[in-house]
Parts: structure tokens; sequence; C-alpha cells
């Protein structure tokens, strides 16, 4: 049995020999709660894997539910079609939080909360379990929405093609703080710290075809990531 089997009830994920943090293993962070705080908070990921010899990485957007983490699209999508086939895949979500601006540029860096999962995405058959991933995708990116929308026709079910990725083989990395300039440099007469960077939600715009009567919702005036 592989140590990254069965840890979907434990509080912190065994490291695997893909997983584990080798540059500034210090960063490193294996509790599920970690992981899954940084996953609900993104939006996009990237999804990379081969096909054919040929490397690929695509930007899409995904929900979680739990231990397993869901992406979908089109049955026609190569990446979707490729990973139904049981390939290794590599998924991960990158938050920026801000630009570390040290005395040296060696020393420049970024402060980031990061998840690496490994494994194979598997198809998701069951229409029932189908549904809740579409209704994680909806609830992932504006909370609050998929009660009031017209839920997927059985068609659109049937066009819909979503995969799930178990989170028992991950990690996340996360730098904070100062810059870490070399002792020497502290006595340089150059301007350091943290520029702090956050993702800015403007105003909303509504549809033109939208009626005049229907008023904006609370999660849409208050969104927030």
């Amino acid at each position: 049995m592989n140590n990254h089997e069965n840890q979907t009830n434990q509080e912190k994920l065994i490291p695997t020999q893909r997983s584990q943090v080798k540059r500034l293993p210090q960063r490193a962070d294996y509790e599920l709660q970690t992981i899954y705080n940084i996953l609900d908070e993104g939006l996009i990921c990237y999804v990379g894997f081969v096909v054919n010899n040929q490397p690929f990485v695509i930007p899409t957007a995904y929900g979680r539910i739990n231990d397993k983490l869901y992406i979908h699209g089109s049955p026609a999508s190569r990446m979707l079609r490729s990973l139904v086939g049981a390939i290794e895949v590599c998924v991960t979500v990158t938050l920026l939080d801000g630009l570390v601006l040290a005395r040296s540029a060696f020393h420049h860096s970024m402060n980031y909360r990061s998840v690496v999962i490994f494994g194979k995405a598997e198809i998701v058959g069951a229409e029932s379990e189908k549904l809740e991933a579409l209704q994680a995708f909806t609830e992932h990116v504006v909370p609050g929405r998929w009660n009031e929308v017209r839920q997927p026709t059985r068609q659109e079910l049937q066009g819909t093609l979503v995969l799930s990725l178990p989170i028992t083989e991950a990690s996340a990395k996360v730098r904070t703080g100062a810059p870490n300039d070399d002792e020497a440099d502290y006595n340089l007469p150059v301007w350091a710290g943290v520029l702090p960077l956050q993702l800015d939600v403007g105003k909303a715009v509504a549809d033109s075809r939208l009626p005049e009567n229907i008023e904006m919702p609370a999660y849409v005036k208050n969104y927030s990531r």
C-alpha cells in the first residue's frame, strides 16, 4: 500500500517522494486544513499532464468536496478526454499575497500560498455526484448562487464531463514575512519591505436584458475573496 492511501481521515498528509517539498522545506505544510483553505480561496488551477510524450499545462476552474477536487468541461476537450484515461496529473493552485523587495536583487521574493496535488483523475459517472460537483463549482466561485439559478438539465449534464481527483498526495508551500537579506546588506541605503497584493472586486455591472425590478443579491454586493 502506498503511504498516501487511506489518509482522508487524517489531519496531516504523509509526504511522498513526489509531494515532499525539497526546496526550502521549512515552508512546507502538509496539514489538510491548510491545503483545503488555499484551494477554497483560489479560483483557477493548472492541470499538468503528458499525452504522447507531449507535455500540457491547462488552466481551468475547479471545485472541492471534502477530499476530492473536481474539474469539468466539454466531453470534446482534449485535456479532459486525456485525463479520463487515468493519466497521472499534477494540479497546482497559487495565491499571491505580496511582493517582497529586498536590499539585493538576489533576495527579492514573493509572499504566496500554494498547493500541489498529484494523482489520477477519474471520470464521474453517477449523475448525482456530477450534479454535486457542478454545485461545488458554482458555490466555489460565487457562494449562494446555486440556489437562485436554473439547475442543469439532463442534456446539460450529459454534455458536461466531470473528473475527480483525490486530495491524498499533496503539499502546501507558504512564504510570509519580510525580506531575508544578507546581514551585510542591512546597512545599504535601499528601501526594503513588502508590497501587499490582493484580488480587487470591482462594481458589478447588470446585464443589459435584466428587468429593472430584479435587485442585486447580497452575495454579489458583498462579494470578496
